[in-house]
């Protein structure tokens, strides 16, 4: 029983010397977690920032409104700007930490500032792939066993020193936990967003798909199978709409490069210059035919 007691009485220490950092984001039935990472600065989860101005809970039961400094759509981060008082940033970790299965974590979250949740786990994957809030692919995350409630998104994974290793960003089936972590960019993202900086990355304006619905889709109505994404929407004034793409468009290439999935439209969007061109290929009904794009770069 004595490693036990060590470890209860070290997850108790570490929730209290960096619980106060630890805050709560909104209210009502929309709420999250946050984490103080300097002075006047809250990093939370992109999703839990539906205005301009966002209520965040201290623990000494003090409330403020806080202002956005930055967002980042594809990572589901966001920057907040609020009163910290005289709370403690939480440090980060060493740049070269090694977080690999079986790494020892610490997870804490105070889901729309209902007190104060600690968990210990352990990393089950530590090169963890998932799509963000807007489809893009996330690699280098975390997947780990600190098992939190609801409303923990946004709240800070530390190791065993209390130095912050990642954010939580969204639960598993079976309870485990997917943070974004060293390798996926994490603190050279928030770095940015400091500076002013928000991603501009190109902007299509699309909503699509996946290649099986597609295909699915296109045998209902009595068309040719063809692997592709299928455009359910088109934003008004978008790049997409310029160019002439019209709902129910079938996006079967992109720079000649077959799209067989979300991803590889990605990819060649990527590779683009944000006000770049990209050459999109179209089925439209049975006619295929070539649109040129040019795109915008996006900073939401």
């Amino acid at each position: 029983m004595s490693v036990i007691n060590e470890i209860q009485s070290e997850i108790a220490e570490l929730a209290s010397k960096k619980g106060a950092a630890v805050v709560g984001i909104g209210r009502g039935w929309r709420f999250g977690s946050g984490a103080v990472i300097a002075r006047d600065r809250v990093l939370t989860a992109a999703h839990h920032v539906r205005s301009e101005g966002v209520s965040v809970s201290f623990a000494e039961e003090r409330s403020a409104t806080a202002e956005l400094v930055g967002v980042d759509r594809d990572l589901g981060l966001a920057l907040l700007e609020v009163d910290t008082g005289e709370i403690e940033p939480l440090a980060w970790a060493p740049a070269d930490a090694e977080v690999g299965i079986g790494t020892a974590v610490v997870a804490l979250a105070n889901p729309g500032g209902r007190g104060l949740r600690a968990s210990l786990g352990f990393v089950a994957a530590a090169d963890r792939g998932f799509r963000g809030p807007r489809g893009r692919r996330v690699s280098g995350a975390v997947e780990h066993t600190a098992t939190l409630p609801r409303g923990s998104a946004g709240g800070p994974l530390l190791d065993t020193d209390g130095r912050l290793l990642g954010v939580n960003a969204l639960r598993l089936e079976g309870g485990l936990i997917v943070a974004l972590g060293p390798a996926s960019g994490l603190r050279e993202a928030v770095e940015r967003l400091a500076r002013g900086e928000e991603p501009a990355r190109p902007f299509l304006g699309v909503a699509v798909a996946p290649a099986h619905v597609s295909r699915r889709m296109r045998r209902a109505v009595g068309l040719p199978e063809r692997d592709g994404l299928l455009v359910r929407g088109v934003e008004d004034e978008s790049p997409a709409a310029h160019a002439g793409i019209a709902r129910g468009d079938l996006i079967v290439a992109a720079s000649g490069e077959q799209v067989d999935g979300i991803d590889a439209l990605h990819r060649v969007l990527d590779a683009a210059a944000p006000n770049g061109r990209v050459t999109l290929t179209v089925v439209r009904g049975t006619e295929e035919r070539q649109l040129e794009v040019e795109l915008a770069g996006a900073t939401a």
